[in-house]
């Protein structure tokens, strides 16, 4: 049995009239937007990549401190995130800031590459 991995959140895309619709279903309970759709697209697109190398991945807290960081080998290849602790690998979260959430793979750190 698959769960979603952001229970409660659902992503679509809709114009002006899907909105009414979808608001008159008495089933949305808010309307969230993000701030730049090309980012939130980059975001889950980041943890559609993550989730094929590893399907087992759970969500945790989003990391809003961290240095930034694009993995550049390894199964996780080309995925970019926010590092969380570094010992003998990395936790990387890959963030969905609009909804504080996160999806954390562990890397060896010699795969990183600083982004910022």
């Amino acid at each position: 049995m698959e769960k979603p991995l952001f229970p409660g959140y659902f992503f679509v895309s809709f114009g002006a009239d899907g909105r009414l619709q979808l608001l008159k279903t008495n089933n949305v309970v808010r309307i969230m937007e993000p701030r730049s759709d090309r980012e939130l697209l980059h975001e889950l697109a980041q943890i559609r990549r993550a989730l094929r190398v590893d399907p087992t991945l759970g969500t945790c807290a989003a990391l809003t401190k961290g240095r930034r960081v694009k993995i550049m080998a390894g199964p996780f290849m080309g995925i970019e995130g926010i590092v969380a602790c570094m010992r003998g690998t990395a936790k990387v979260r890959l963030n969905v800031d609009m909804i504080g959430r996160a999806v954390a793979v562990e890397v060896d750190r010699d795969y990183l590459e600083i982004v910022d």
